[in-house]
């Protein structure tokens, strides 16, 4: 039997969380309350009971990557309760951890070539660009959100503290960034909705809103779809909702930057449709019979 008006929960940032959260939040709560949605909203720290609910919504966890360990705890809650959550907790872990881009690179998906090191050291750095062969290396922490503990190291560069001797992810510098942008692609239920372009503030690097960066709507560049559909593939489960981000390498090549399948700002105020489809394929899921056992 179809539900009416379904119950959801979407899980926000802790209180004491800094960063700003709200737009992206009521973008997409507007889009399910218009789409005939009961929306509540309660820190993904503190969930409370969720048997009140058709399903529950990690939509906005903002914060996750500071709180590892309760994350973590979270996600076996969930699996352990007889609740929906969209996308399943089994996908939320895996995506948690950016080392899943080298196994996608593995599997031969055009996929920004990474390394995850298990404590980044000078000769780490040496052993990534003979590997890469490039100069520019982007490191980054494998649980990470908001481009935190991200840096750019060119050669003579010293490591920064705060990553010296962690395991970190090694990439090569994607150039296209700071001349073209970052795509984000969109898909729901695995069918494409809508594309933007992410570019950063002059003499950056990194596209993110609090960081200066600013978003267009744009058409998906060529071969975006395929490559986005060939990434959601591999994955260990279906992903109702999907942020695929993706970058050029020097020889014009697209190669995903990231799946963005637990968080993504899904920018539904540039969907042609408004967010219909994203509200649609989010009915269907929650009209599927949970799975038993």
């Amino acid at each position: 039997m179809a539900v009416s008006a379904p119950h959801v929960l979407i899980l926000v940032p802790d209180p004491l969380y800094p960063e700003p959260w709200a737009w992206a939040f009521h973008v997409e709560a507007d889009a399910l309350r218009n789409g005939g949605f009961e929306v509540s909203a309660r820190p993904w720290t503190a969930p409370g009971d969720l048997s009140p609910f058709e399903a529950v919504l990690p939509l906005v966890v903002w914060g996750y990557h500071e709180r590892y360990a309760e994350w973590l705890a979270l996600l076996d809650r969930l699996e352990g309760e007889t609740v929906r959550c969209i996308n399943p907790p089994r996908l939320l872990r895996w995506n948690s951890d950016k080392a899943y881009l080298a196994e996608l690179d593995a599997k031969g998906i055009a996929t920004v070539h990474t390394v995850a090191v298990d404590a980044l050291d000078e000769k780490a750095l040496k052993s990534a660009r003979q590997r890469f062969g490039c100069e520019q290396l982007v490191v980054k922490p494998p649980v990470s959100a908001s481009a935190t503990g991200t840096f750019l190291l060119r050669p003579g560069d010293a490591i920064p503290n705060e990553v010296a001797g962690r395991r970190m992810l090694v990439q090569p510098f994607m150039g296209s960034i700071a001349r073209t942008g970052e795509y984000s692609l969109m898909l729901f239920g695995g069918q494409f909705s809508h594309a933007i372009l992410k570019t950063p503030k002059t003499g950056d690097f990194r596209v993110q809103p609090h960081l200066g960066g600013t978003e267009m709507p744009c058409q998906p560049p060529e071969g975006g779809i395929d490559l986005a559909l060939a990434g959601l593939a591999a994955v260990p489960a279906s992903a109702t909702y999907a942020r695929v981000d993706m970058v050029e390498d020097d020889a014009g090549e697209l190669r995903i930057m990231e799946l963005e399948l637990i968080e993504p700002a899904l920018w539904l105020q540039h969907a042609p449709d408004g967010g219909a489809a994203f509200v649609s394929t989010l009915r269907a899921a929650i009209e599927q019979p949970l799975p038993q056992g």
